[in-house]
C-alpha cells in the first residue's frame, strides 16, 4: 500500500504544482488590484482543467479518493507502522477536504468568468491561498510515506 499512497501523493503534488504556476500570478498584486489580463489567464487555465478536460479532470478526484482508500488499507494492514498511517490520513484529509469544499468549486466559478472582476479577484486569491496551504500537507504525506513506511 505504501507505493500506492506515495504515488497518489506524488500525483497530487504535481497537480498542485501546475495549479500554482497560474495561481502565483496574484501574489504580485497583494496590495493592489489584480489586472483583468491576469485573471483571464488564471480563469482560462481553470476552465481547461475543470470543465474542458472531461473526462480527464475526473482523474484528480479519483487520485484523491484512491490515496485516501490506500491510507485506510495501509492502516488496516501491516504495511507500515500505525503512526505513519495516522499522520498520512491527516496530511491527506486536510488538503483533500479543502479542495472538495472550497478550491474546486471556486476554480469552476472563476473559470466561468461570470462574476464581477472584484469577485474574480477574490476567487483567484482564495484558490492561491488554498493551494499554498495544501502544499506542505501533501509534501508531509509524501515524505512520511517515502521515509518511514
Amino acid at each position: 500500500m505504501q507505493a500506492i499512497v506515495a504515488a497518489g501523493a506524488g500525483f497530487l503534488l504535481a497537480v498542485l504544482w501546475f495549479d500554482l504556476m497560474f495561481d502565483v500570478q496574484v501574489l504580485r498584486y497583494r496590495d493592489g488590484d489584480v489586472p483583468e489580463v491576469v485573471l483571464a489567464s488564471i480563469a482560462g487555465y481553470y476552465r481547461r482543467v475543470t470543465t474542458e478536460a472531461r473526462p480527464m479532470n475526473r482523474l484528480v478526484a479519483a487520485a484523491m479518493l484512491g490515496t485516501l482508500l490506500a491510507i485506510v488499507l495501509q492502516a488496516m494492514g501491516d504495511d507500515a507502522p500505525r503512526w505513519v498511517s495516522v499522520v498520512s490520513a491527516v496530511a491527506a484529509a486536510a488538503p483533500i477536504g479543502i479542495a472538495a469544499a472550497w478550491t474546486v468549486p471556486n476554480a469552476v466559478r472563476l473559470a466561468s468568468q461570470r462574476d464581477s472582476v472584484e469577485t474574480q479577484r477574490t476567487l483567484a486569491r482564495s484558490i492561491c491561498r488554498d493551494h499554498l496551504f495544501c502544499i506542505p500537507w501533501i509534501v508531509t504525506l509524501l515524505v512520511v510515506q517515502l521515509v518511514w513506511a
